[in-house]
């Protein structure tokens, strides 16, 4: 058995000892050209003893050195060497990066630099099978460079004498299982794009079809009624479909950029839309025409959950940027999708015609069992001007809604900690039960008592009387809203802003000022105290005697002297 074994170790070489190895190797080189011819001339003998199985770095190592003995030699012109240095550089790479080549064609980039070989020599070999011609000068560079990682890759590693005909794949042996994991990421990652770019061509060809057939629409006060789809539009349709149900999430990244469900000021000029009410996150009847179609195709539970979702995080990611127009849109079709769901919300303002066609707009007419606890999270970690006109939404519609006055003081809260108003449906009853919190909210409450007084002022000949009648209601306002708090009204006429907080007018900066002036001292027995009627009845006139922690006894005559030297302030 160890006669077997010893027999599977026993590799042939093609030199005659290791003094011949090691004598090739000093003369390759070396600045002689003479030796270098000698050496050249050795590894001849060698391929002929090999045959067909010389070692891959032997070949590459004599090509590229007798490119150099030539060029000392100046038996060539440049134009010459630069050929004969192109092909020992281009067979270089090619030999050394073969074994590692699968069944997938990999990269020339990524082989070589698996085996530490420079990047900008593939790009040397690149210019040379692709490009204009290097010149001498890199040629040179190149050979220089790669010599010397073949002297540090394969001569350097051989010893005994022993040629290591797998020497190329050895270091990708070993992390195979790491390059086979790099190209499935490299695969995926092009599937990716490539699904991007798709999806981003189908919903741009969808966008120039509903632009044309805007375009030949008769008039502007029938622009808002679009026509039914065309051919190539269900075609259209179609593929944006098959791409929501294989890839939804490259679907909704594409549609929340700018200029797809996030309109630009072109488009909305183009659709005629009118931008200058922005004040409540609704969208413009046009523009939710615009992308109906191809919302109601894509109107599944799933998709909507995704939706909306996605919408959140992209609301939440503008907290921190300055971005009016993108959160008002993002805002917009939250609220779209939210009224769509409702089964309470009714639009008082509109006629039954409008309420009507507004039905017709809907993205989806079923109620979808919406993830509450989750919309109603997100919605807070989200905070924007449209917060609390969301919130009130989703609180409304919950499944199973939370106690009125907890929605009342939430939707409060957020209001505040968004610095914007919101009131529902009857403004003047939510004004009166909401509570002073700011300077601000008692100035809007005025403002608000101010409008809905009803104060008389049809005659003009009362002038003062009527001034001050108006002043005296304004006063016995304020008293009012401030019932019941430690807050006062302060009837001087005091530029507040000009002192700090904790300060009034007149108080001196010596903080001995906070002092009191007038005081009275009484002693401990003086001291008015409660009696406990939990206490336990003892005889009169008895104590227990008390002991400290250093053990001494104090009796009560001695408590009794201690407690008449305090005093009380």
């Amino acid at each position: 058995m160890k006669k077997k074994s010893s027999e599977k170790k026993r590799h042939v070489v093609a030199w005659v000892n290791k003094a011949e190895w090691d004598q090739v190797l000093e003369y390759l080189y070396s600045q002689d050209p003479g030796l270098q011819r000698y050496a050249l001339q050795r590894i001849s003998a060698w391929k002929g003893r090999y045959a067909s199985s010389t070692p891959v770095a032997v070949e590459c190592t004599a090509d590229l050195v007798r490119c150099q003995a030539l060029d000392r030699s100046g038996e060539m012109a440049g134009a010459d060497l630069v050929l004969l240095y192109g092909m020992a550089l281009v067979r270089f790479v090619n030999l050394i990066t073969e074994r590692q080549q699968g069944k997938i064609a990999r990269p020339l980039r990524r082989l070589a630099g698996n085996l530490n070989i420079p990047e900008w020599v593939v790009d040397l070999r690149h210019d040379f099978t692709h490009r204009k011609l290097p010149t001498l000068k890199w040629c040179r560079k190149g050979c220089k460079v790669v010599l010397e990682w073949l002297q540090q890759e394969y001569w350097s590693r051989q010893l005994g004498g022993g040629s290591n005909e797998d020497w190329e794949s050895q270091s990708d042996g070993e992390d195979e299982d790491d390059l086979k994991l790099k190209d499935d990421e490299l695969i995926a990652r092009q599937k990716e794009m490539e699904t991007y770019k798709n999806v981003r061509e189908l919903l741009i060809s969808y966008e120039k079809e509903k632009f044309q057939a805007f375009d030949k629409l008769p008039g502007r006060k029938d622009k808002s009624l679009w026509p039914a789809p065309f051919a190539e539009m269900s075609w259209i349709l179609g593929e944006i479909k098959q791409f929501s149900v294989e890839s939804s999430d490259f679907l909704v990244d594409v549609l929340l950029e700018d200029g797809f469900l996030i309109p630009t000021v072109e488009q909305l000029q183009t659709l005629g839309c009118d931008m200058s009410d922005n004040v409540s996150p609704r969208l413009p009847q046009t523009f939710l025409r615009f992308w109906l179609p191809l919302l109601k195709m894509l109107n599944s539970p799933s998709f909507i959950h995704l939706l909306l979702e996605k919408l959140f995080v992209e609301l939440k990611l503008l907290s921190k940027e300055e971005n009016n127009h993108r959160a008002f849109y993002i805002s917009a079709w939250i609220t779209e999708i939210l009224f769509c769901n409702s089964n309470k919300f009714e639009y008082h303002f509109e006629t039954k015609a409008q309420r009507k066609a507004r039905m017709k707009d809907r993205i989806f007419v079923n109620r979808i069992q919406l993830r509450w606890q989750q919309l109603l999270s997100a919605c807070l970690e989200a905070p924007c001007f449209s917060t609390p006109h969301m919130l009130q939404l989703i609180l409304d519609d919950m499944e199973h809604p939370l106690p009125l006055e907890t929605r009342q003081r939430l939707v409060q809260l957020c209001s505040i900690y968004t610095q914007t108003e919101y009131s529902e449906s009857d403004p003047s009853s939510e004004q009166k039960q909401q509570p002073v919190y700011t300077l601000e909210s008692l100035h809007e409450k005025l403002q608000h008592s101010r409008r809905y007084s009803h104060l008389s002022l049809a005659e003009p000949d009362r002038g003062k009387s009527t001034q001050e009648h108006r002043w005296s209601d304004v006063q016995a306002e304020k008293a009012k809203l401030l019932r019941g708090s430690p807050w006062q009204v302060c009837v001087d006429k005091v530029l507040w802003k000009n002192y700090p907080l904790g300060k009034v007018p007149g108080q001196s900066d010596d903080p001995s000022c906070l002092m009191v002036g007038n005081y009275s001292t009484m002693t401990v027995f003086d001291q008015p105290v409660e009696m406990e009627t939990t206490a336990p009845h003892s005889a009169p006139g008895a104590m227990a005697p008390v002991r400290t922690a250093g053990g001494v006894v104090w009796n009560h005559s001695d408590v009794g002297k201690l407690k008449s030297g305090l005093q009380l302030f």
